[in-house]
Formats: C-alpha cells, structure tokens, sequence
C-alpha cells in the first residue's frame, strides 16, 4: 500500500459495500471536493472496524481495506464532514491506537 502524504478522515460512516465509483462520487457529492487531489481519504464503517483508504496516484485510483478483529479504529467527534491527519497519526489509527491521546497539550493549558 502506499503511503499517503495527506489523510482526510471522512467523518460521517459510509456503507462499505461501496467501491471505487461509489466512494469517489461521495466524495464529489457530498463532500464538494474531487477526489483526484492526491489526497488520501479514508472511510469507516458504522462500528469502526473496517476501514476503506482511496488514493490517487497520479495514474489511476487505489481502494484500500483494512479490518481489525478486535477494537475500533478512533474516529474524530468533529462537526466537519473532513478531518485531516499527520503521516504519524494516519499511522497510529491503522494499528488501531487512540491517536487522538498521543499528542501532550501545549504548556499553556497546564495549571500547577
């Protein structure tokens, strides 16, 4: 699989019987973005144990499944319909890690 250099978590769940053409329209239709940007978007299914990346190349388009058999992928609480990701968090949510909890807040937010 490759590496995605930007990752748009699509929020809302999607059917997971949807391939390439279907997945591709969502994203046109419902997303207003054309889903040949070269950005990845992934997608989850209801219960968070099945994920679909789609990934332009350049060339042609990559449809990606991954599924965990234990657990949940942790999918952001967003009111947006996209969220973006870092290469290392992309990383963390395909091994299934809460991605979300590995980052310290800023000092700023500490209080002694």
């Amino acid at each position: 699989m490759l590496i995605p250099a930007q990752v748009w978590l699509v929020v809302e769940p999607v059917d997971m019987r949807l391939g390439i053409d279907g997945l591709s329209a969502h994203i046109q239709q419902a997303l207003g973005r054309p889903p040949c940007d070269g950005t990845a978007y992934a997608f989850r299914n209801r219960r968070g144990s099945r994920l679909k990346l789609l990934q332009w190349d350049g060339t042609g388009v990559w449809l990606s499944q991954r599924r965990l058999h234990q657990g949940h992928f942790r999918w952001p609480n967003a009111d947006d319909r996209l969220f973006t990701l870092t290469q290392a968090q992309w990383q963390w949510l395909i091994a299934g890690i809460d991605w979300q909890r590995l980052e310290a807040r800023p000092m700023g937010h500490w209080k002694v």
